[in-house]
């Protein structure tokens, strides 16, 4: 059973599971499950300015999609104690032992972790400071994000690294049991 039908039976039936928990991605839409409400997710595409809060913002998604995925891998679709406990438990953990364990589990390519560990760090440096524009990025060589060069190549990177993450995501859904979920929902 297809994203497409799970969306569509949810969104017909007046009374949804409050046992299901899970982020969808179809095509291009997202939708999130959670207690018994269907809302939209996050765009497939990132947008990103030359700011602080929008550089944190793109961060704070790519870092719920980072849970999701730990989530789908440990407690499926769940939205009991179980998911409960773990997701505190991912509040606790740092971002780069997340991206690790990715590499581990063999979910990230040894590329696409090196890449996401460059990216984060600008995370971290823009977290402890005022302006982006104190904020440097390492590709290869050390790189401005005062600079519109500098933060054309970061800004670039990072829509890259999101449309990878979304496809991984993607095929981490796949593996769910969407007719069980679809059969919660009638």
């Amino acid at each position: 059973m297809g994203v497409s039908k799970v969306i569509s039976t949810i969104k017909k039936n007046k009374k949804l599971p409050l046992e299901v928990r899970i982020y969808l991605i179809d095509k291009e839409k997202h939708y999130f499950f959670n207690n018994g409400v269907l809302k939209n997710g996050f765009d497939s595409k990132l947008t990103i300015v030359k700011n602080r809060d929008s550089v944190l913002s793109a961060y704070s998604k790519m870092a719920f999609l980072f849970d999701e995925i730990i989530r789908l891998r440990i407690v499926q679709s769940s939205n009991g104690t179980d998911s409960d406990e773990l997701l505190y438990l991912l509040n606790l953990v740092p971002i780069n032992r997340k991206i690790r364990t990715f590499l581990d589990w063999k979910v990230f390519s040894p590329e696409f972790t090196r890449d996401m560990s460059r990216l984060f760090e600008v995370r971290n440096d823009a977290v402890h400071c005022i302006s982006i524009d104190e904020v440097m990025y390492n590709p290869k060589m050390s790189i401005s994000l005062s600079t519109k060069s500098g933060f054309n190549k970061f800004s670039s990177d990072l829509q890259r690294a999101w449309k990878t993450l979304l496809k991984i995501y993607v095929g981490e859904q796949q593996k769910i049991d969407l007719e069980n979920i679809c059969n919660q929902s009638s």
